[in-house]
């Protein structure tokens, strides 16, 4: 077999993720029947049809999964290597780019970044948004992590990698007029009014687990998954939330909150997600090993 030719590579990697060969032709600015032609040229070098036409879509066939996953390794290892080398040859600042979930705690993102934030030597770029829109950022290359406190189910097809860099524990928190001494968690959540994380929040679904264990059936006043919201329920005194304490740690600090008491066998879970990358960003490595 001849040495493949990589523009070819490079156009039906394109096609295969467009579906569609009218609109990958307008992007890479090539006539439709020339980009039909390069494709054909591929299949004919490989010996294997690499799509089929079912109306006006175009399906990768079982060879064009084959090659469309060695493709994505190729592509993908290109782009890393520009975005490893871009610093080096702009000469600019090292720089990190974090994406976190846009309902995550800053508290905690702040903690993760700590050991950068003195530093003047390096530069952090800090994005927000939904786990889809990060984890398509990350595999494009246009972040380094994505900071999360849960995790998707992961498919064979998944190129991301989850690194469990901190576990905090779930607590009662108030106002101090909630202090009224009282003798367990449970009675708090059985008397005080409840300010909970969404359903779909892991700390949500083991604090379910723990009410349904114990029999009780708490006033839920409101629910959140937004914790700046909910951080500011809890300031303004109208019931006791669910949450870990990194969450409203300068209000415990400053007494204007306090922890009632904390709810056993619950934690929340924070992770790093990351590409397994064979150019690894030097400055997130030094915060994982931290």
């Amino acid at each position: 077999m001849k040495h493949l030719n990589y523009r070819h590579l490079h156009y039906f990697w394109a096609v295969a993720h467009e579906g569609n060969l009218t609109r990958t032709a307008e992007k890479l600015n090539i006539s439709q029947s020339a980009l039909s032609v390069q494709i054909q040229k591929l299949e004919e070098q490989l010996g294997h049809a690499l799509f089929e036409r079912r109306g006006r879509q175009l399906i990768v066939t079982e060879a064009g999964t084959v090659v469309l996953e060695h493709a994505d390794q190729i592509f993908n290892t290109g782009e890393e290597l520009l975005v490893a080398l871009r610093d080096r040859i702009t000469g600019t600042t090292p720089t990190l780019r974090i994406g976190g979930r846009a309902t995550l705690s800053r508290n905690f993102q702040m903690k993760f970044l700590e050991p950068l934030l003195s530093r003047t030597d390096v530069k952090l770029i800090l994005k927000s948004g939904s786990f889809q829109e990060l984890i398509e950022a990350l595999e494009s290359h246009k972040i380094d992590v994505i900071l999360s406190n849960v995790l998707p189910l992961r498919d064979a097809s998944a190129t991301w990698v989850p690194h469990l860099i901190d576990e905090q524990p779930v607590a009662l928190v108030g106002s101090p007029k909630y202090q009224k001494g009282f003798e367990s968690w449970q009675q708090v959540v059985s008397e005080m009014p409840m300010i909970l994380p969404s359903p779909e929040s892991g700390v949500r679904t083991g604090f379910d687990s723990l009410i349904e264990r114990e029999g009780l059936k708490p006033k839920i006043l409101a629910e959140s998954d937004d914790m700046a919201m909910m951080r500011l329920l809890i300031r303004e005194g109208v019931g006791v939330g669910v949450v870990t304490p990194i969450v409203v740690r300068h209000e415990l600090k400053s007494g204007l909150l306090i922890e009632l008491a904390e709810l056993p066998g619950l934690v929340e879970t924070f992770f790093a997600i990351t590409l397994s990358r064979l150019f690894p960003n030097i400055l997130l490595n030094e915060l994982l090993a931290t």
